[in-house]
């Protein structure tokens, strides 16, 4: 074709092209100017892809190739399935997790935990604790390799609101082809080859966020720099050297505290790409080379940012939960751009998983109730109320963490409980086409689903199971889907975040709670009274709420500082003072090292 290009590509040239390709529909101005720019660059995306170390199928990080949940046009998942029919295989795992598999050349990479704190009846020995990176072959499901990362101590105990709610692997890996990378929390960071081999190991800090929910951002790649949200384990965004582990760069930021979403490069034009993350009440836009602030906006005023934003070109969406709405910004420019850059804001919120767009719509899922919303005015389309689906049944109702998928014209939302509901896309409002699982076991399944090569993996908490197109008939009666459907949603926003109401849209009713907890009807809780039962977990942070000392919680304290408990070291201005970086203390809030709200700045 008499197209030269003189080195192979790299990682980032790759992702650049990915997320033009895997999310443009209508040309944009941005757009078209980045194909000025770059003719060349992009012409070789398309004909040398040989060239590449990842292959154009593969699924390398956290929600794919863009970290949009978009997989590849080639892809063809089954619309129905469940455990005896449309199954490729199912592979047991050494323990938990609420990470989600990557796949990578034929490999699927999943990571879990074992030794410590699989019950809370008996959580065990915390020096027990062993974290898993498991690698297995796509076609077969058999295990080919178990790398193994023994506990580095100090670690969050199994107990209270925090770690009980995700465990200790919820960081899902990335790989650049040659090796794959893995984020373990306080235990470090981690590079493997292919085979299993273990490369580095680097720390990035042993502190405590205050409520000890740990943190759960992915590692992202950029050039050759490993990117690591340590959130809680020092409030800090590091750059790793990606062949060495070796600390590139580093940027402390107490707004940190309240991120939980994994972060996305994002092109901006043909020189430039801003490291893009969603944080508490703002959207952030780093230089990927050195972790410095290029700009930053006013989002959505939550106190907690638990979804990933979705990228388009370089517009960029985020969803969170607790009311605080949802907002689509224009990557790119310095300092404060919320005036400038902002292109809507809306109401509706997401929980836990991320959104995902399909042409001109974003998709969300927020407590049992999917809701189309128009990518380009942040108009609500479409509510639809998935009645009758199952909950995983925690203490604060389901927890459905993962987030939906989009396969062709179909778009894929798995739930907690292992239900995955396929709707069509194709018409003007989304329609259930049928709810499947993979197992009749009660398992829970906190990962994101992972596609390469018509085939999807799911993640539970004992198995990894695959789904491809067998051409065999479902048996409806082996799904017990029967009583599930899904109906329009009220315009009613349902409660979202942390310590919020049950599955399915209800609210977090504070009165509800303090009934079934005031044993004896006295109208107050006394000590024997909240050490019992579903808060003695919560025992200490329970007598907080005594603000009279009258060593009793009244109706009024109860529901007045009920929500705070669930709260606590959501805000990114709530960190305290004391301790160090990297494990020189802060094992809590009290002791949370003070940084800046926001890192340093990489002024004009």
């Amino acid at each position: 074709m008499g197209i030269f290009y003189p080195k192979p590509l790299s990682y980032q040239e790759w992702q650049f092209g990915t997320i033009f390709f895997a999310t443009a529909t209508v040309p944009k101005p941005e757009m078209m100017t980045m194909f000025r720019t770059l003719p060349c660059l992009f012409f070789v995306l398309l004909l040398m892809t040989d060239a590449l170390v990842l292959n154009a199928q593969d699924w390398p990080r956290f929600r794919g190739p863009s970290g949009n949940g978009v997989a590849d046009q080639a892809d063809a998942i089954p619309s129905e399935w469940s455990p005896n029919a449309n199954l490729a295989w199912k592979s047991e795992l050494p323990g938990p997790g609420a990470s989600s598999p990557i796949i990578v050349d034929g490999k699927a990479l999943v990571t879990c935990y074992s030794g410590y704190g699989l019950t809370q009846e008996d959580p065990g020995e915390i020096e027990n604790l062993v974290r898993h990176l498991v690698c297995v072959d796509m076609e077969t499901g058999k295990k080919l390799w178990q790398a193994d990362v023994p506990v580095e101590l100090p670690e969050d105990p199994y107990s209270g609101i925090g770690v009980t709610a995700h465990g200790y692997a919820s960081h899902t890996p990335v790989s650049d082809g040659e090796n794959v990378y893995v984020f373990f929390g306080k235990a470090g960071v981690f590079a493997f080859d292919m085979e299993g081999k273990q490369l580095w190991h680097k720390d990035v800090g042993k502190e405590s966020d205050p409520a000890r929910w740990g943190s759960s951002s992915s590692p992202v790649l950029f050039e050759d720099t490993v990117i690591v949200t340590a959130s809680a384990e020092s409030q800090s965004i590091v750059g790793l050297d990606r062949k060495t582990g070796e600390e590139v760069w580093r940027q402390e930021a107490k707004g940190l505290d309240g991120m939980w979403g994994t972060p996305a490069i994002v092109p901006v034009d043909g020189e430039r790409a801003d490291l893009v993350m969603c944080v508490a009440k703002e959207l952030w836009g780093l230089d990927p080379a050195t972790g410095k602030l290029r700009w930053f906006a006013d989002a959505t005023g939550s106190q907690q940012a638990y979804s990933s934003i979705v990228v388009d070109g370089n517009r960029v969406f985020a969803f969170t939960g607790r009311g605080g709405g949802s907002i689509a910004l224009n990557a790119g420019g310095e300092g404060d751009i919320s005036e400038t850059n902002t292109v809507w804001t809306g109401s509706d919120n997401a929980s836990y998983s991320s959104p995902v767009r399909h042409n001109s719509k974003l998709y969300v899922v927020n407590r049992g109730i999917v809701t189309a919303v128009d990518a380009e005015t942040g108009k609500r389309l479409q509510r639809l109320r998935l009645s009758g689906a199952a909950q995983t049944g925690g203490r604060f109702g389901s927890l459905d963490y993962p987030s939906p998928v989009v396969v062709g014209d179909n778009l894929y939302c798995l739930n907690g409980s292992g239900q995955m509901f396929v709707f069509d896309l194709t018409g003007d409002e989304m329609e259930l086409v049928s709810v499947n699982r993979v197992t009749p076991d009660k398992e829970i399944f906190w990962g994101s689903p992972a596609i390469s090569d018509n085939r999807m993996v799911l993640r539970s908490q004992k198995h990894l199971y695959c789904v491809t197109d067998k051409g065999e008939k479902v048996d409806a009666d082996d799904n017990l889907a029967a009583d599930i459907e899904a109906t329009e949603a009220s315009d009613e926003t349902p409660s979202s975040g942390r310590g919020g109401g049950g599955g399915g849209g209800r609210r977090f009713d504070p009165m509800s709670m303090f009934k079934q907890m005031d044993q004896n009807s006295d109208g107050q809780l006394t000590e024997d009274e909240y050490t019992t039962g579903r808060m003695a977990r919560m025992a200490d942070r329970m007598k907080t709420l005594d603000k009279d000392g009258d060593e009793a919680i009244s109706k009024d304290e109860f529901q007045s500082g009920i929500s705070g408990l669930f709260t606590m070291g959501g805000g990114g201005s709530r960190g305290g003072r004391g301790g160090g970086r990297g494990g020189r203390g802060g094992r809590g809030g009290a002791e949370r090292p003070d940084r800046p709200q926001r890192p340093e700045s990489a002024g004009k």
